[in-house]
């Protein structure tokens, strides 16, 4: 019993996974807290593109 629970204490198979998804879940709380921001700054950058983009 005692391997047994060693084994799976050094067991690191499903690590990668749990970073990737703990990464994700942090991205997606960050957009949703700056969504307000980040889409007034898209929106500045583009009319910005148009803007110059009309004087070539």
């Amino acid at each position: 019993m005692k391997d047994l629970w060693l084994r799976f204490m050094k067991e690191e198979d499903g690590v990668g996974v749990v970073e990737l998804i703990l990464i994700l879940v942090v991205l997606i709380s960050l957009v949703l807290i700056f969504k307000e921001q980040l889409t007034r700054l898209v929106e500045d950058i583009f009319k910005k593109i148009v803007k110059q983009s009309n004087k070539v």
